[in-house]
């Protein structure tokens, strides 16, 4: 996920505007109908690796819908939404992990960033602590969770 905000965080995908390029767009939108949820993963995260996450996000929701218990496509649809600024999204994909599986340390993380990036403090403290007790061994989880921590303390 990268670390870029959006101007407008939670605008629905298919808004004018979008950051996607048209190449990208007229690919999430270009589905054979014999295409199935694993076709519009594997586009989607070819639209994801391509710098195009608003794109990726409208086939990977197709996805997600098709097969909504899926990790895989609830990642990267959660990290489509993350990279373009949908935060709100993005912790909603991630917590559908973690009613699938509460172990998830990488869903623990991914929502604790995303609600760090709406400003819900407390929720991403609570995400990233059990991220990082559960994978003690990742320094960016402890990092980021001590940064959460400071922007609390910044402002109590």
């Amino acid at each position: 996920m990268s670390e870029t905000p959006s101007d407008h965080p939670d605008e629905p995908a298919h808004v004018e505007g979008v950051h996607a390029l048209p190449e990208a767009q007229s690919q999430a939108h270009s589905a054979a109908a014999d295409e199935g949820p694993y076709d519009w993963y594997t586009r989607g995260v070819r639209l994801l690796e391509s710098g195009s996450p608003a794109a990726a996000e409208q086939v990977l929701a197709r996805a997600a819908a098709a097969e909504p218990g899926s990790r895989s496509i609830l990642e990267a649809l959660g990290r489509a939404q993350f990279d373009a600024g949908r935060y709100a999204r993005a912790q909603a994909s991630f917590a559908q992990i973690i009613r699938i599986n509460p172990a998830d340390d990488y869903a623990h993380f991914a929502l604790g960033l995303s609600a760090a990036r709406r400003g819900d403090l407390r929720t991403a403290v609570e995400h990233l602590a059990l991220a990082a007790a559960m994978r003690p061994d990742l320094a960016h989880y402890g990092r980021e969770l001590r940064m959460a921590r400071a922007r609390i303390e910044g402002v109590s």
